[in-house]
């Protein structure tokens, strides 16, 4: 066989199928991209005019007009923009793929600012194909002597093409609505869907839906409104921050994310050099920690909408926010839906990221008592942050507040003052402050701090602290804080201690039937305290890890109990144990029970068999008082 060379060729019959299925993640994105052909006609208009190639004389009203007819199963887009000729028809829609915004773009680009086209790649128009089995064109060219023209095809290799009846300037697209088009025969659904992806187009956008019956009065009489558009031509994130009041941006957040609660602060982002990116990023108020972690940050080209949380652009962790940004210089693909790799969108990124640590950092400075209210809600996004992206930790970490059990707050630095010149910085927190009451109280009697740190969030938190900071270790209120709380031991006789302690294990070995259990004795400063459970911080926390990674299956003494029963020998009931501990009497047959679940129940909560019996001993030893 003889060598061939030669042009692959694409055929209607081929790409058409594809278009259908594949271009486009949802249907309902045609009127995104019919909608923006007309911004496109009509800003190209406004351009030529501008450069005195034509003269509009001072025409100013444009707009795009969407109407519905249900009776005919059709849906028009109606643009009054630059209009095509025959031959511009032929070359920019018989020609799939031919975008006729890039070629107005090469032929005046040394002429004016190109920014503001919207599209490039020239599919756009067949994506109305999608829902209709038949199109239709009525368009008439801006050029002097220009000669109407329609066409149309029903979506498959033919079309036809033919002079059509004098019209006005610009274009009409008439889509005849097919099986997967008949969702689109709704008012609701077509409004919701313009609302969905063109908010913010530049140009006026009306809705008119023919046959409709007119709104009346009481009376009878037929209301007469003016048409009301269905966009914000020149939305707020568009202004200069100093030309943009607080209620401007709380009406703002209202209305584009239908959110009631006003939004705790936010950040107006003004770019234009070495990119175009303008938007406003909220941070809003949480009503729980129960509630989804979920924002939505809003991404348009061009004031076309481009999808919800792109991560490419949008950090990961301030996903969490609700906000809206315009960058015309995003890379995008073919469809307009998504972003085609390119380091650029990492620039973006890292731009966002940097205002919004700029931002927190003013606050801290300048408004530190607003900054210490808006915290609790705050930080589980700028914990995330700090936990995913290191450059935003280094920006923030000096802010980052931690609150301690009497509501003050403090920076880690402000809490490490009060520690002096150790070189071992020890923090405690609790994470459950009703539960662990008893340790707090303890260490706040001994003057130390306690943060609170109760958020699902904080165990991540804090192993990544102690990774930045390796001085600086987290201990939890029920850990290895016996020494803390002791008296001198100077005095005490080692192997009395020694003895005692054996006698109060042998006790609750007995009495409790737990051969592993260990026991401490120490004389604590506050003779309240009938003692306590800990358990070191390393032990704790791969437990907690187990428990969080199902790894329950593993067999038990894998992982040894180092819990310790920390018993205060200068409280009654210590004594008592001591001093009767050879006897068989009813009541050491109680004590020593109930002395480990009260200790137990400031540590963690009692299993439900535990708890009843617990209520029945307390009862009979009640009994025994008054008998």
């Amino acid at each position: 066989m003889s060598k061939e060379r030669g042009s692959l060729s694409i055929h209607s019959e081929n790409i058409f199928p594809i278009i259908k299925k594949w271009l486009y993640s949802d249907h309902d994105i045609f009127i995104r991209e019919l909608i923006s052909n007309g911004c496109d006609a009509i800003t190209k208009l406004k351009r030529l005019n501008g450069m005195g190639e034509i003269d509009l004389k001072d025409e100013t009203n444009f707009s795009i007009k969407v109407v519905l007819d249900k009776e005919a199963k059709t849906l028009t887009f109606i643009d009054n923009g630059i209009g095509m000729t025959g031959e511009e028809v032929k070359k920019y829609i018989n020609q799939i793929a031919f975008s006729g915004a890039e070629d107005f773009i090469k032929t005046y680009k040394d002429k004016g600012d190109q920014e503001q086209i919207i599209g490039h790649f020239g599919l756009g128009f067949y994506s109305a194909f999608m829902v209709a089995d038949h199109v239709e064109i009525y368009t008439l060219s801006y050029q002097e002597g220009a000669t109407p023209v329609k066409w149309n095809c029903d979506g498959g290799t033919e079309f036809e093409m033919q002079e059509g009846k004098g019209r006005k300037r610009g274009t009409e697209i008439t889509l005849h609505l097919g099986e997967e088009g008949e969702d689109f025969l709704n008012e609701y659904t077509v409004k919701s869907t313009i609302e969905k992806y063109c908010s913010f187009m530049p140009y006026p956008i009306y809705f008119e839906e023919v046959g409709k019956e007119p709104e009346k009065d009481e009376e009878g009489n037929i209301i007469v409104e003016e048409p009301k558009a269905l966009n914000e031509t020149q939305p707020l994130y568009l202004k200069h921050p100093n030309d943009c009041t607080e209620k401007d941006y709380k009406n703002f957040y209202r209305d584009t994310f239908r959110d009631f609660k006003e939004p705790l602060f936010w950040i107006h982002l003004n770019m234009d050099y070495p990119f175009n990116l303008k938007g406003i990023l909220y941070f809003p108020k949480l009503n729980t920690e129960f509630e989804p972690m979920e924002g939505q940050i809003k991404l348009y080209n061009n004031q076309v909408f481009v999808a919800d949380n792109i991560k490419e652009v949008i950090p990961e962790f301030l996903l969490l926010l609700k906000g809206v940004i315009d960058c015309p210089d995003l890379p995008l693909n073919v469809s307009r839906s998504f972003l085609q790799n390119d380091g650029f969108t990492r620039k973006i990124s890292d731009y966002i990221t940097r205002k919004v640590a700029d931002k927190l950092k003013s606050l801290f400075k300048t408004e530190r008592e607003n900054f210490e209210k808006f915290w609790e809600d705050i930080h589980p996004f700028i914990k995330f942050g700090v936990l995913r992206d290191d450059k935003f930790y280094d920006r923030v970490e000096s802010l980052l507040l931690y609150k301690t059990v009497e509501g003050k707050y403090l920076t880690l630095e402000e809490y490490l003052e009060k520690q002096g010149d150790q070189e071992e910085k020890n923090i405690y927190y609790t994470n459950d402050s009703n539960q662990q009451a008893q340790y707090i109280r303890m260490l706040r009697e001994n003057d130390l701090e306690v943060l609170s740190l109760e958020h699902s969030i904080d165990a991540a938190f804090i192993s990544h602290m102690e990774m930045k900071k390796t001085h600086v270790h987290f201990k939890r209120v029920d850990s290895e804080i016996a020494d803390l709380l002791k008296e001198s031991d100077d005095a005490e006789d080692k192997e009395v201690i020694t003895k005692e302690t054996e006698t109060l294990t042998n006790i609750f070995k007995k009495v409790l039937n737990k051969e592993e259990i260990k026991v401490q004795l120490e004389s604590l400063k506050s003779e309240e305290v009938t003692g306590m459970v800990t358990l070191s911080e390393d032990s704790r926390r791969m437990q907690e890890m187990m428990e969080r990674y199902a790894m329950g299956g593993l067999e038990a003494g894998m992982i040894p109990n180092e819990e310790i029963l920390v018993l205060n020998k200068k409280h009654p009931l210590i004594q008592y144990m001591l001093h009767h501990g050879e006897e068989e009497t009813e009541l050491m047959k109680l004590i020593p029970q109930q002395v480990y679940d009260l200790i137990m129940l400031s540590h963690q909560p009692l299993s439900p068999e535990r708890m009843t019996d617990f209520i029945k001993r307390s009862n009979d030893m009640m009994k025994q008082m008054i008998s």
